[in-house]
Formats: structure tokens, sequence, C-alpha cells
């Protein structure tokens, strides 16, 4: 099947690490990935990253794309505009839109990137050096500037050359961007697209077996702990099943702690949080309402010296005792007359 073109089956040899094809290897591999683009155009998809380090050779040697980080979607008409992708096998529309040249790209890039991938991975160099650090402006100045031979790539063959020529091409409309423009060059049309769909062409290349080729951060665990990592498929999947297992048990620990989990419900919350401050009115309210009620009347009451009866101090004194308080002091006129007495006296 064409999705399985695009990522699928036993995916063992990383196409960025030391491969280098022969023309008939280049020539099936454009057509595989050359029918995943398709598909992928027929799915409103544009990869924009299409490069040796995103293709995957199965056991078998069929291609196979992967890494849609940065793929886009672009319905009916719509451009794509961001400069995105590896630069060294961006299209030149992409540099010209970052530029303003132009108003956006569409589906040719990835047409683009797929002859600089053949181009390497023949040649082991790229036709543009184009490096992180070129700026869009230099790249323009770079192809622009281009003569027609420097997108072909050495020691190729007549027939194979007119692929690049149309794969390399500047101007996008004259790109090859179908498999029905695809099939006119001489060398691919030779090539039966039901056949490679269903993967019954041979590939001329087969991944050795004996190692792995990618980027061992990938599988640096793996390494460690198996010698021969890809070839020990039992051992690999009953790893994944201890896994697994070990999962569901974390799974149902988490369980049993969320059983005693407190939701927080924010309304629930607010609501709580008003009710309190309306009993708090309440309250203070009723506290006021009970003050006003049992204000004291206050009465004076004339303290008299020992001997002349003199006025000396006028105390006011309450009516009532009713006063709303934690803690209560009855003074009453006979005591302090008391206390002033023995004062005199120890005096």
């Amino acid at each position: 099947m064409v999705s399985d073109l695009l990522l699928g089956g036993d995916l063992r040899y990383h196409l960025g690490q030391d491969v280098k094809f022969g023309e008939n290897s280049i020539k099936l591999f454009a057509c595989e990935i050359g029918s995943a683009l398709e598909y992928l155009q027929s799915k409103n998809i544009v990869h924009r990253d299409i490069k040796p380090e995103n293709i995957l050779l199965d056991e078998e040697g069929h291609a196979h794309i992967t890494d849609f980080n940065i793929a886009a979607t672009l319905h009916g008409k719509k451009l794509a505009s961001s400069l995105s992708g590896t630069k060294p096998y961006i299209a030149p529309e992409v540099y010209l839109c970052s530029l303003g040249e132009c108003s956006g790209y569409s589906y040719p890039v990835d047409w683009w990137s797929l002859g600089v991938t053949l181009y390497e991975v023949m040649s082991r160099c790229r036709p543009y050096d184009i490096h992180s650090g070129t700026t869009p402006r230099e790249v323009r100045s770079m192809m622009m500037n281009s003569t027609a031979s420097t997108t072909i790539p050495p020691k190729c063959s007549e027939q194979l050359s007119l692929l690049f020529q149309r794969l390399l091409c500047i101007n996008p409309d004259e790109r090859i961007t179908t498999v029905k423009k695809l099939k006119s060059v001489p060398c691919i049309s030779r090539y039966n697209f039901g056949m490679i769909l269903e993967k019954q062409i041979r590939p001329p290349f087969t991944p050795p077996k004996d190692r792995l080729n990618c980027d061992p951060t990938f599988e640096l665990e793996e390494m460690i702990v198996e010698p021969n990592p890809l070839h020990r498929k039992p051992r690999r999947l009953a790893k994944q099943r201890s896994l697994r297992t070990s999962m569901t048990i974390e799974d149902t620990e988490v369980s049993r702690q969320l059983q005693h989990f407190k939701c927080y419900n924010r309304e629930k919350e607010l609501e709580r949080r008003e009710m309190e401050r309306k009993e708090h009115d309440w309250e203070q309210e009723l506290i006021k309402a009970m003050n006003a009620s049992t204000i004291p009347t206050i009465v004076p009451a004339m303290v008299t010296d020992k001997d002349g009866g003199n006025d000396l101090l006028t105390v006011p004194m309450m009516a009532t005792e009713r006063r709303r308080s934690s803690c209560k002091l009855n003074i009453s006129p006979v005591s302090i007359q008391n206390r002033l007495a023995q004062a005199d006296a120890g005096s």
C-alpha cells in the first residue's frame, strides 16, 4: 500500500549514515519516494523536510518517509509561506518567499528536496554548498548564478541526468511534481508502479543484517542490553510486555490514589466563600442591634468628704447592669467610698 511507503515495517536502516546508491537503486528510490509524495499530496499534505535523515529503509531495502514534525496541510489553493525545513534541502521558492519575492509555495518543494537527496546519496555531496549559517540572499545568489551542469551529479549517465534536471529545476512550474511527470523520464518509464506500490520489485540495495545503521542515540538503551538489538526480536518483545505490565501496575496505583483525591470545584468554593461573607455580615448586624437595645442610663453619684461632707468626685453610675460583655465589672458608690477612706487612713 502507498501508506506503507510513508512509515511501516521493521525500519532498521538510516539513509543518512554512510549510504551510497548506484544508479538502479537511485531510480527505484525515486519511484518509491515519488509515490509516497503523491499520496501525501492527495491528502493535502506537504512534508517540507525530505532529506536522507528522514528516509528509512526496511530490511528488504524499501524506502519509507518519516518525521512529519513540520508538515503542513494545504487546502484548495492555499500556499505555505514560512521558512521551514533543513537549509541544504529547501527549495528555491521557499527562500524567495522569505525574501518577499513570491507569495508562497506548495507541493513542488518536496520534489526539489527529493532531487537533493538523490544527488547526495549517489555522489556523497550536495548540488549547492548551503549550510545552516547561509542566508536566504546568499542562497538566492548561489542558485540564480549557477549553471545547469551543477545540478547533475558527477559521473552520472545521460539517462539519469535528465531526472536530476527535472527535479532540481529552479522554476517549480517546470519541476517534476507528480508520478505522471516522473514516468515521462525515459529511465523511469520502464518501471511498473503498481508493482512498486505492492513492494514486489526487489531493491538492488539491501541493508546489511549484521549491524545497525542509524543514529545510536535512538537505540542506546537497546544496544546496551542486547548484543544484536535488532535481531533478538523475542527478547525485545518480552521487554515490551514487561514494560506494559509495569505500566498497568502503575496505573492501578494511580487509580487507588485518585479515590482519595479531593477534587477542587472553583464554583462551589466561590459559593462557600460568599455564604461565609453573608453570615459574617448578618452576625455583625445582630451584634449592632443588640448593643443598640442595651445602652445604659447614666446616673450621677456623689462621693463626699469624710470630715466636711464636701463633694469630691461625681462618678457616673449605670442604672442597669445589662451590658453585653464577655467580662462584667460591677462598681457601687459604697465600694468607692470605702477605698477612698482606707487610702486617707493609710496616709
